[in-house]
């Protein structure tokens, strides 16, 4: 009898520490999402003559958004970045749109950077990327516009541009870099533990990928050890029309680094 009380306080003490994990993972889950590197507002995000700073306010934050403008650009990449760092680690590259007459506008999520505020919920970062973009979409009216997102920035790409593409807007491409189909599925992978109501950030990219109506190029890299380049091979099996560029040796963080990653990309907005 003993034996079997210590068995039932045993599984007991399991099941509560279970819960007070997951219950901690519901409301905390930010912590394991974001790796935000804040900076000094002073601190200056590039020194190029031709990048600007500027601040837009959202509701209860401004957020640090910085743009690469040429004199008379053929158009613009909105590029939605990573989980983690800030705008310093992201505006890289930036070679590349000026040889091809492309201007750059990124931003940095609440708490990036010299972003104020904090990510509370999935809707409140789909607001951010839409109003963010509301204020340079006036700019690039009769211009390409390239909407595209690297990791966790492809799930807001693929919000943005199938919001655009409702609204009679499509943009000219939409790129997705080391893109996830949902980050349920994602978490499906990597926490098999934690039931999937528990998260609270599902961004469905297929989902909302499977309703653009412009093109799409998914980029990624066949070594990535933290989103499986199945992640993408799923998404062209959904819509096979987009073009899946596979970076071969590639992992998650270094995919941006290859030749033939920039030679993709090269070649897709050169063609626009």
């Amino acid at each position: 009898m003993a034996y079997v009380v210590f068995l039932v306080s045993v599984l007991l003490a399991l099941v509560a520490i279970y819960g007070a994990a997951i219950s901690w993972l519901y409301f905390r889950q930010e912590r394991l999402l974001f790796e935000p590197e804040q900076l000094a507002q002073d601190q200056v995000l590039c020194a190029d003559a031709d990048v600007r700073e500027l601040f837009v306010d959202v509701p209860g934050a401004r957020l640090s958004v910085a743009q690469l403008q040429l004199p008379r650009a053929r158009g613009v990449m909105f590029f939605l970045h990573g989980n983690s760092g800030n705008l310093q680690k992201w505006l890289v590259g930036l070679d590349t749109f000026r040889e091809l007459n492309y201007d750059v506008v990124m931003f940095d999520y609440r708490g990036f950077g010299k972003s104020s505020g904090r990510i509370e919920s999935e809707a409140q970062l789909h607001a951010d990327v839409q109003a963010v973009w509301a204020q340079f979409a006036p700019q690039y009216e009769g211009r390409r516009v390239v909407v595209a997102g690297q990791s966790l920035g492809t799930g807001l790409a693929a919000g943005l541009s199938a919001e655009m593409c409702s609204a009679g807007r499509a943009p000219d491409l939409t790129i997705m870099v080391s893109a996830y189909s949902s980050m349920q599925a994602l978490g499906a992978e990597l926490y098999p533990w934690v039931p999937s109501r528990v998260l609270r950030y599902p961004l469905a990219t297929l989902d909302r990928a499977c309703r653009l109506t412009g093109k799409l190029m998914l980029i990624h890299g066949d070594k990535d050890e933290l989103i499986g380049f199945h992640h993408s091979q799923a998404l062209h099996r959904a819509m096979p029309l987009a073009q899946l560029h596979c970076v071969e040796g590639a992992g998650h963080s270094d995919v941006h680094q290859f030749p033939s990653f920039r030679q993709a990309m090269h070649s897709a907005l050169a063609a626009l």
